[in-house]
């Protein structure tokens, strides 16, 4: 291939635009939770106001373009300037509760790729796919398992509940409580023992995590592969994968607390500066959706990474072809 036609090339792929363009949302920098600041545009970029005293103000300029998801807690205002940058440089918006437990709304921008939400639906949709992720997210939970090849969804919910008793019982007899049940009663509220009570409010926390880090990926919370009928449904789906490690040995942790809701929420808050559980969500969820020709999540070379990644932003859908390049007349004859 000649010089000129080399330099053709390399400029007609640089001008397309591919998810290699855009940070990896599982990197270091993927998400920033920011509270108690006003973030604004400034002459130099997005910055964030830091009200030290009457007579000071720091500035701590936001990598916008560096960043996946920006988390706005509470006590945050954030002008117009800088959510037109947050937008121009791809950057999802979620406003979230304090130490990003809970997820109340998301901005998107319109460069955020459409390809994870498309893998959703197409396994969501085929009743067989469907069944595949549901058997990948339980052995996810459960390594050890021996989940057999025509396993049915009755099945595995009679598989996971034998799992989630053994543990319920484990945990009980390590903190001395005697036999535990499950119970989220929100009409008998106040007659619930600590470990339900702490339970219920570190799995509300775990659910904000979860729910900020799908709308950060353009995925539908609404569409679950277990749960169903709700809004959240596919964020139940995934919290379920963290509760064992993460916000049952919390809760029964706290079976003598006076206040064990208010505490779970502490503690979890704690707790997830150490977990780094958004990116690690991200990997998750991407390996869920990706088609099994990959053993498991933690076998993610930069081969996998980047043909994950060089996915087409644009294209046009064909029911025969699949997919098609946008930008092209396809005219007969056209040029």
């Amino acid at each position: 291939m000649s010089a000129s036609r080399q330099g053709g090339e390399a400029r007609r792929r640089l001008a397309a635009p591919t998810l290699a363009m855009l940070p990896r949302v599982a990197d270091s920098l993927s998400f920033l939770y920011l509270d108690m600041v006003r973030v604004v545009q400034d002459d130099t970029g997005v910055c964030a106001q830091i009200q030290v005293g009457e007579q000071r103000t720091d500035l701590v300029y936001i990598p916008t373009a560096a960043l996946s998801c920006l988390l706005l807690g509470p006590g945050v205002s954030v002008t117009t300037p800088a959510l037109t940058t947050l937008a121009r440089h791809g950057t999802s918006v979620v406003c979230v509760g304090a130490g990003a437990v809970r997820a109340y709304a998301g901005i998107l921008p319109d460069s955020l790729t459409t390809h994870w939400l498309e893998q959703q639906v197409a396994t969501w949709a085929d009743p067989a796919r469907r069944l595949d992720v549901a058997v990948r997210m339980y052995r996810m939970r459960f390594k050890d398992a021996d989940v057999p090849q025509t396993v049915t969804l009755d099945q595995l919910r009679g598989m996971e509940g034998q799992r989630m008793k053994a543990f319920y019982k484990i945990l009980a007899q390590q903190h001395g409580i005697g036999r535990f049940r499950r119970n989220y009663r929100p009409d008998q509220w106040d007659t619930q023992d600590p470990v339900n009570l702490a339970l219920s409010a570190a799995n509300t926390c775990l659910y904000g995590i979860v729910h900020a880090a799908l709308l950060a990926l353009g995925l539908s919370p609404a569409l679950g592969y277990v749960h169903t009928g709700t809004q959240h449904a596919f964020v139940y789906d995934i919290a379920d994968l963290y509760k064992t490690e993460i916000t049952l040995p919390l809760a029964f942790a706290l079976h003598n607390s006076d206040n064990p809701e208010q505490e779970a929420r502490r503690r979890f808050r704690e707790d997830l500066r150490l977990l780094r559980l958004l990116p690690r969500i991200v990997q998750d969820v991407q390996f869920l959706l990706t088609p099994p020709h990959t053993s498991t999540p933690d076998d993610d070379t930069d081969e996998e990474h980047s043909e994950r990644r060089d996915v087409r932003m644009v294209h046009l859908w064909d029911p025969k072809t699949g997919t098609l390049p946008a930008g092209v007349n396809y005219a007969q004859g056209g040029n």
